[in-house]
C-alpha cells in the first residue's frame, strides 16, 4: 500500500506541522482499511499562532475594498467549479455519502462563494432624512475581526463555505477547525483560497480535536465571532464560553424534523420525499426527516409504501453511482444508531424494516446500517424525542390536522418541517403554525438553497441565520453615521421642538 499523504496546518500563508509533532489518520468509512491522509493533531500553541496571523492580517484585509475582496472570491468559486468532480470524489471517500450528494455539497460551496462574491458590491446600508437642517444620516457595515469556525463532518465543504465566504467578504479574517472525520475537504477548500489570491493570514486552518483546538479557539479574546455547527449539547457549551466576554456566536445545532402527510396527499410523492429526507446522507443531516406523521385514513398504505421503498435502497460505497445510501461516518456513530434501534424495540415501537448492521463481503470493511423504519411510535418514546443522526425513521398516525400541528411542534428542536397536502388552506396554516426555521410544502425536509436564510428555532439555534444576506448580520456590525454640514451645533430632539 502507498504511504498516505501527510497534510499540514495552514497558518499565515504556509503549510506547517503542528508543534506537537502528533498526527491522526483520516479513514474511509466505507472501507476503514483505506487511509486517506495523515493530519496534524494540533495544540493550543498552534491555535495561538493561527489567531496571531489572522489578527495581523485583519489590519490590511479589512481595508481592501469589498469589491476587490469579491473579485478574489469569484476566482475561488470558478476554481471550485472547475475542480468539482475531484473535490467531490475526495469528499465521498472521507465522508461516505454517495457521489451525487457530494457533488451537491461541492455545488453548495460554489453557489455560496459566487453569491458572497457578489456581496462585495452590495452589503447595502441605508440613508434616512435627518430631523435637522443641513445634516446627512446613513448606515454602513463594519467587520468585527478574527472569526473562529468549528465545522461538522456531514457537509465538509458546504458548511465551511457558509461561514468563510460571508466572513471574508465583510472584511474579517478566519481560523477554522474542521471535524476530525473530514479534514481533507476543508484542506482542499483552503488550498484553493490561497492559490486564488487570498492573502497570507486571512484564512488559517488548524486540525485536531475539539478540546485541544476548538476550546482555545473559542476562548481567545482576539476571536470576535465564533460560528459552530454541531450538536445542541456542544453548542450550549460554546455559548457558555462566549457569554462572559459577550463574544458573538452563531450556533446551528440539532433537529428532529417532521414530515406531515395529510389524507389528500399524493402518497407516491410523499413516499419519495420521506425516503429522500430520512435516508439521504444516511440520515446524517440536521434537517433529516426523522419523524413522519400520517393521517389515520392513509396510515397503513403509507407505511407499507415506505417499507417497500426502504427495502429497495441499495446501500454501499458512495463512489458506486448505483449506490443510494452510504455508511455511517464512523463506528461510534454506527453504534449510536444501533443503540437507538434497541431503544425503539424496548419502548414498544414496531420495527418494520432494517434494524441491524449490514455485514458480509465489502460491508465488513465499513460502517453500514440498514435503512430502518419504526411504525406506531408514540410521543413518549425516546426515538420520537431524541436526535439519532442516522438512517432511522419513526412513523406515527394522527386523527386531525390540529393534532398533526401539535405533534409536529412536540420537540425541543425547530429546524425543518414539511407538509404534503393538496389543500392550500392547510398548507398555509402549517407554514404559519409549525415552529421551525425552514418549512416545505409538498417537498422533503431537506433541500435548502443558499439564497434563503438557514437556521432554526428553540434548541436548534441562537437566533442567527446562515446563508443569504441574513448571514451578513453575523459577520458585520452596523455603524450609524451623522454628517452635520450646518456649521453650528445642532442638538437632536432638542433644537427641533
Amino acid at each position: 500500500m502507498a504511504t498516505p499523504t501527510v497534510y499540514k496546518n495552514f497558518i499565515n500563508g504556509e503549510w506547517v506541522e503542528s508543534k506537537s509533532g502528533a498526527t491522526f489518520e483520516n479513514r474511509n468509512p466505507a472501507d476503514t482499511n483505506e487511509v486517506l491522509g495523515v493530519f496534524q493533531q494540533s495544540t493550543a500553541e498552534d491555535v495561538d499562532t493561527a489567531i496571531s496571523a489572522a489578527a495581523e492580517a485583519y489590519k490590511k484585509w479589512r481595508l481592501m475594498p469589498a469589491p476587490k475582496r469579491g473579485e478574489i472570491l469569484f476566482k475561488v468559486a470558478d476554481r471550485l467549479l472547475r475542480e468539482k468532480e475531484s473535490l467531490s470524489q475526495d469528499m465521498t471517500k472521507e465522508m461516505g455519502k454517495v457521489i451525487a450528494e457530494t457533488r451537491g455539497d461541492t455545488q453548495e460551496a460554489i453557489d455560496m462563494t459566487f453569491y458572497m462574491a457578489g456581496e462585495g458590491r452590495r452589503q447595502f446600508g441605508f440613508t434616512t432624512p435627518s430631523e435637522m437642517m443641513n445634516k446627512f444620516n446613513m448606515t454602513i457595515r463594519q467587520p468585527l475581526g478574527v472569526c473562529g469556525f468549528i465545522t461538522p463532518w456531514n457537509f465538509p465543504m458546504a458548511i465551511p463555505s457558509w461561514k468563510m465566504m460571508p466572513a471574508l467578504i465583510c472584511g474579517n479574517t478566519v481560523v477554522i477547525k474542521p471535524a476530525t472525520d473530514t479534514p481533507l475537504s476543508v484542506v482542499n477548500l483552503v488550498k484553493i483560497c490561497h492559490e486564488e489570491g487570498i492573502p497570507p493570514g486571512v484564512v488559517n486552518l488548524v486540525t485536531g480535536s475539539g478540546s485541544k483546538v476548538g476550546q482555545p479557539l473559542i476562548q481567545d479574546d482576539r476571536v470576535k465571532v465564533v460560528s459552530f455547527t454541531g450538536s445542541t449539547e456542544v453548542g450550549r457549551k460554546v455559548a457558555e464560553s462566549c457569554a462572559p466576554k459577550f463574544k458573538h456566536s452563531c450556533l446551528e445545532m440539532g433537529g428532529k424534523n417532521v414530515q406531515i402527510v395529510m389524507d389528500d396527499a399524493n402518497l407516491d410523492l410523499a413516499v419519495d420525499g420521506a425516503i429522500w429526507g430520512a435516508f439521504g446522507t444516511t440520515g446524517q443531516r440536521c434537517t433529516a426527516t426523522s419523524r413522519l406523521i400520517v393521517h389515520k385514513d392513509v396510515y397503513k398504505k403509507m407505511v407499507d409504501k415506505m417499507v417497500d421503498a426502504a427495502n429497495k435502497l441499495k446501500v454501499g460505497n458512495g463512489l458506486d453511482a448505483s449506490t443510494q445510501m452510504g455508511p455511517c461516518i464512523n463506528q461510534g456513530q454506527l453504534d449510536t444508531v444501533l443503540s437507538y434501534i434497541e431503544i425503539g424495540k424496548k419502548e414498544g415501537a414496531k420495527l418494520m424494516c432494517g434494524g441491524e448492521q449490514l455485514t458480509g463481503g465489502d460491508y465488513d470493511k465499513g460502517c453500514f446500517a440498514k435503512p430502518t423504519i419504526f411504525s406506531d411510535v408514540t410521543q413518549e418514546m425516546r426515538i420520537w424525542k431524541e436526535e439519532i443522526f442516522g438512517p432511522v425513521l419513526s412513523i406515527a398516525p394522527f386523527d386531525t390536522f390540529e393534532q398533526a400541528i401539535e405533534m409536529a411542534n412536540d420537540t425541543e428542536y425547530g429546524l425543518s418541517g414539511s407538509i404534503y397536502t393538496q389543500d392550500v388552506n392547510r398548507a398555509y396554516t402549517a407554514m404559519r403554525d409549525v415552529n421551525v426555521g425552514i418549512f416545505y410544502v409538498n417537498a422533503p425536509t431537506i433541500g435548502a438553497e443558499t439564497h434563503l436564510p438557514f437556521g432554526g428555532t428553540k434548541n436548534t439555534g441562537n437566533g442567527h441565520r446562515e446563508a443569504a444576506t441574513a448571514t451578513l448580520e453575523v459577520y458585520s456590525e452596523w455603524k450609524s453615521v451623522y454628517v452635520d454640514f450646518s456649521g453650528t451645533i445642532q442638538r437632536a430632539q432638542i433644537d427641533n421642538q
